[in-house]
């Protein structure tokens, strides 16, 4: 649950859930529903593989290789808790200029969080992994800036504008129940 199989990548959907916590509960709670994020990242990818599962956890092997590498928690993790963080701060920050248009701010902190995901996980598989998944997509490594450009202006921008307009609207009425507003407050 969570995340659609496209073949070599997986689409994510349950970061949602973890941006509209970051803005509503704040960083720690958030960062704490991310690194649950994270984990489910990590067993979806040790229990049921795809060819690019390396990247996010240490029991996949790297390609032609026997053995994973531990590198691939920072691609499955980091990302995934920062998600739970950004979002937060952005709403902060934009909220300072747009006070009269909660859903704007909403819908702000949406794509930015849908895009640290997206930049900060493809941008650690370039950094950290990018000969093997230039292996696995054959192709030279200067043609992988391509695909990677490809996936973050492709699934990455769909992916950011289906959570800002989803996170606006669920924020929106999550925010609008008087009782579900004071539970959150209370909560903070």
């Amino acid at each position: 649950m969570g995340y659609i199989q496209l073949g070599l990548i997986k689409a994510t959907i349950i970061h949602v859930p973890v941006i509209i916590a970051s803005i509503l509960l704040g960083p720690k709670k958030g960062a704490i529903l991310g690194a649950v994020f994270g984990l489910t990242s990590f067993i979806s990818n040790t229990t049921a593989p795809v060819v690019s599962s390396f990247v996010f956890t240490p029991f996949a092997n790297l390609p032609g290789e026997t053995h994973g590498s531990v590198l691939s928690l920072i691609t499955c993790f980091l990302p995934r808790i920062l998600v739970g963080v950004i979002p937060y701060y952005i709403y902060q920050f934009s909220s300072r200029f747009v006070k009269e248009q909660k859903m704007v701010n909403y819908a702000i902190s949406g794509i930015a969080g849908s895009l640290t995901n997206t930049l900060l996980v493809l941008g650690s598989i370039l950094l950290l992994f990018k000969d093997a998944y230039a292996k696995i997509n054959e192709v030279n490594t200067t043609d992988l800036y391509k695909i990677i450009g490809g996936i973050i202006f492709t699934n990455g921008i769909l992916e950011a504008v289906v959570a800002g307009i989803i996170v606006s609207l669920v924020c929106r009425s999550l925010m609008s129940n008087k009782k579900i507003e004071k539970m959150i407050k209370d909560l903070n």
